[in-house]
């Protein structure tokens, strides 16, 4: 099988981009991850408009988050799913966000595909935009599937450190974390960009250092910032050029150690961390293992 040319690769491997659509490279190459984030598409891109900084705007992302048909949903969802499972260890776990929109079809789909569902996080967020139409709720939450790949095959859960992260209280499943930051778009912007506050709990409560972790729709990578921020590995696979543009130019970013302990101080998790010493988190990649990705040239 030919191996795979990664549009970008970090000098210490341990961020790498594929430029493509996951249905078609995924099936190309032979490696199980030990967690799996992905933010799929929630279909929404129908004409419909938001509040912003202060304006009015639309809420077209793009002809990738154009609506389809509950049908049409299943398929994809069903599809990306399959093959993500293919390619997760078995006790490995996958995390998926989404909105009313997508979320009950992907539950489907997981259910159907013999994956256990283990939590529905709700990301309650503390500065949602408002309502403009003032006719319902304002739509201030996500919801996050934790499930693992196997029914009867033990996950790994850090409890510990979510207890700690918690204020010695069990972590709930409902989140209170803000949406994305201003410094976090220092490099550009993505319109679906999820805050790191977020990806660094996920990829602490589910894994341990120097994790392999994937995300199949990689935007602005901010699950591989976050992986390299606590000492993991990423892959991520994105089809837009200027999307894998942006995430090139963050990697590059925090390999500032400034820019990098900068953005560690302003990640509570990660202060909690490191306050108590709960997890050995490698602040340079030069931390890392020099192991790379076989299926890659």
């Amino acid at each position: 099988m030919k191996k795979l040319v990664p549009y970008f690769r970090s000098e210490r491997r341990d961020f790498t981009l594929l430029q493509g659509d996951a249905f078609e490279l995924l099936p190309q190459f032979n490696f199980c991850f030990d967690m799996i984030f992905a933010d799929p598409p929630y279909f929404l891109s129908n004409g419909g408009i938001s509040y912003q900084s202060g304006r009015v705007v639309c809420v077209n992302k793009g002809d990738w988050d154009k609506g389809l048909s509950p049908e049409q949903m299943h398929e994809f969802n069903y599809g990306w799913l399959k093959l993500c499972r293919e390619k997760l260890k078995d006790n490995g776990t996958i995390w998926i966000s989404g909105t009313y929109h997508n979320i009950f079809s992907v539950a489907d789909c997981l259910q159907e595909l013999g994956y256990k569902i283990l939590n529905v996080v709700t990301w309650a967020k503390t500065n949602p935009p408002p309502n403009i139409s003032c006719r319902y709720f304002t739509f201030s939450s996500e919801f996050i599937i934790w499930a693992r790949k196997m029914r009867k095959v033990p996950h790994y859960y850090n409890y510990e450190l979510m207890k700690a992260i918690n204020e010695g209280k069990q972590m709930t499943d409902v989140w209170r974390l803000p949406a994305i930051a201003r410094w976090e778009k220092s490099c550009g912007k993505h319109p679906t960009q999820k805050p790191l506050a977020l990806l660094t709990r996920i990829i602490l409560a589910s894994t341990t250092a120097h994790a392999w972790i994937f995300d199949p729709f990689s935007g602005s990578s901010t699950t591989g910032i976050a992986a390299n921020l606590l000492g993991r590995r990423f892959l991520g696979i994105e089809k837009e050029k200027a999307f894998l543009e942006l995430s090139k130019a963050r990697r590059l970013e925090i390999d500032s150690l400034r820019v990098a302990e900068e953005y560690r101080n302003k990640i509570s998790d990660i202060k909690v961390v490191e306050k108590f010493n709960l997890e050995p988190l490698f602040f340079a990649s030069d931390h890392m293992p020099l192991d790379d990705l076989p299926f890659l040239e």
